[in-house]
């Protein structure tokens, strides 16, 4: 339920959106000033474009071969806990984050840009860690709890995990 809230009220405006006034159009709607460094925001949103891309897409082919399952359209069968699911639980997210605010850059849109990172993110960060988190602890219990204890929600960590235990770096 949470999911078909977030794309109806958030999602489906945004597609509409990029429609009618189209995506570079938004700023001359509202009055306002496209982002006064194209080159600058265009290499940036590149920049941004890249690692989203694969985190979306390593994320969802992690889903679909390890758990069996497809985001938001078929729950998996057990917790993903490897490829990229090893250094964040939302990798799907920050890649989603990444390549909307890279679009937004793209664009040139001072609105579009504003409204990602102000409302966008923050309410799908939301919706992920009180609705989304809930729901997996309820279905997969202890394995999802030791799962969340261990790797970030968003922000990729970069400790080694053997067993469960972070794994020490030994100097010679």
């Amino acid at each position: 339920m949470s999911h078909l809230l977030y794309w109806v009220c958030l999602g489906l405006p945004t597609l509409l959106g990029l429609l009618y006034p189209g995506v570079t159009h938004f700023d001359e709607l509202v009055g306002i000033h496209p982002l006064p460094y194209r080159t600058t925001d265009a290499v940036i949103g590149v920049l941004l474009l890249i690692p989203g891309i694969y985190l979306f897409s390593a994320s969802n082919a992690a889903l679909n071969r390890i758990g069996r399952g497809a985001a938001a359209f078929k729950l998996t069968e057990a917790v993903v806990q490897s490829a990229v699911y090893e250094r964040m639980r939302n990798p799907m997210s920050l890649g989603y984050y990444l390549v909307a605010v890279a679009i937004s850059l793209l664009a040139g849109s001072t609105y579009l840009t504003c409204i990602t990172v102000l409302l966008l993110i923050p309410a799908h960060a939301f919706n992920i860690k009180y609705f989304e988190e809930v729901e997996l602890e309820l279905r997969y219990g202890g394995d999802y709890r030791e799962y969340k204890r261990r790797v970030p929600f968003l922000i990729p960590g970069f400790v080694a995990v053997q067993d469960k235990q972070p794994q020490r770096v030994r100097r010679l």
